[in-house]
């Protein structure tokens, strides 16, 4: 399978030979032929390259609620695509399976950026989804395919540790509509022993989404039994949220299953979540949410000024619906933070594969 192929920005030449990719914090110093870690940005003709570009692991039509976003077009259906690769390193990967692999014949289905767009609009998508490994070392697809959807009026979502350096950054982000960021933990331990990368970038890059531009932000946190999910650790990271990225923020607790190298790690109980979630609460955070259990509570809309249940969620199905068509609490009349339509989407009862036929032509 012939693989597409396309210079890249951000990188430079070191004084021994080596070329420094600066697309994340990892900086890779690669000789001739070499890859980063992320697998798919490589060392050749004396530049470093996108070598995955058009190419995906499959496209997949999935809830909104699935990235997970609960206030951006609730009840939506996005196109989702990731590809191969990721820069980060780790060890409880709940993707591992496309994330971690290092087979371009991954990369079974291809789509230029302008199809992707297409695609969504026949599908009756409203937006389309960077997710399954992070978006940022395909960067260069990632903006193209946002640039073709924004042209025909479909936004789009990037899932992403936020792990990227602070110029392409900025290309990035004004790029894309929506993003739902991992804040895995916070601790620097735990980025450095359990993720093989360093919680600063991560927090600059959240400080810049929510101060510098006009994209949708949400935060998700995996809790992992024993590593990331003390009382403690939890206060201090939803205190820092509501300090410096403000009370309307929402956040998403979720919980770990064992894999990838994580398998002798307990399930994450249902009873830690809530638990992070009253915490987050009490702290300030308005809109707090538990994830990958059924929690009506935990994963309902609440209005924060009078209490009334704004949207109704069971999984990734919408019940009630307790908004007007201004987007406010039909109760007491509260905006609700995020982006609404007049009514919820029409949804999805299942993801549902597509495959988009028209391959796109090498690059």
């Amino acid at each position: 399978m012939t693989t597409s192929i396309v210079g890249t920005d951000y990188w430079h030449a070191l004084a021994n030979g080596q070329l420094q990719c600066d697309l994340c914090p990892r900086h890779c110093k690669l000789q001739d032929g070499q890859r980063g870690l992320c697998y798919v940005r490589q060392r050749l003709d004396d530049e470093i390259k996108l070598v995955s570009y058009g190419r995906s692991s499959g496209f997949c039509i999935d809830p909104i609620e699935k990235k997970p976003l609960n206030h951006f077009y609730p009840g939506s259906r996005v196109l989702s695509f990731g590809t191969a690769g990721c820069n980060l390193a780790c060890k409880f990967c709940q993707n591992w399976d496309m994330s971690k692999s290092r087979q371009m014949d991954t990369l079974a289905d291809a789509a230029s950026p302008e199809q992707l767009a297409r695609t969504a609009l026949e599908t009756d998508c409203t937006s389309v989804a960077f997710t399954y490994n992070d978006p940022v070392i395909f960067f260069e697809y990632a903006v193209d395919v946002a640039a073709a959807c924004r042209e025909v009026g479909v936004k789009t979502v990037a899932v992403t540790a936020g792990y990227i350096d602070p110029e392409p950054r900025k290309a990035f982000f004004q790029a894309v509509d929506a993003a739902n960021v991992d804040l895995k933990a916070f601790t620097e331990a735990f980025y450095y022993r359990i993720c093989g990368s360093h919680l600063a970038p991560v927090l600059d890059t959240l400080v810049y989404i929510r101060r510098e531009t006009n994209t949708w932000l949400e935060l998700t946190t995996l809790l992992i039994p024993g590593e990331n999910d003390s009382d403690a650790e939890i206060d201090a990271m939803t205190r820092w949220v509501v300090k410096e990225l403000g009370p309307d923020v929402p956040m998403h607790f979720t919980a770990f299953h064992p894999d990838w190298k994580m398998p002798d790690h307990a399930p994450t109980p249902a009873s830690t979540l809530t638990r992070a979630r009253d915490i987050a609460l009490a702290n300030g955070v308005r809109h707090a949410y538990t994830g990958n259990v059924r929690d009506r509570r935990g994963g309902s809309s609440w209005c924060h000024s009078c209490g009334q249940l704004l949207i109704e969620r069971n999984a990734y199905q919408l019940g009630a619906w307790g908004l007007d068509a201004r987007g406010c609490c039909s109760g007491c009349g509260e905006p609700l933070v995020g982006h609404f339509s007049a009514q919820p989407g029409s949804g999805v009862v299942r993801p549902s594969r597509v495959r988009i036929l028209d391959a796109c032509n090498d690059r």
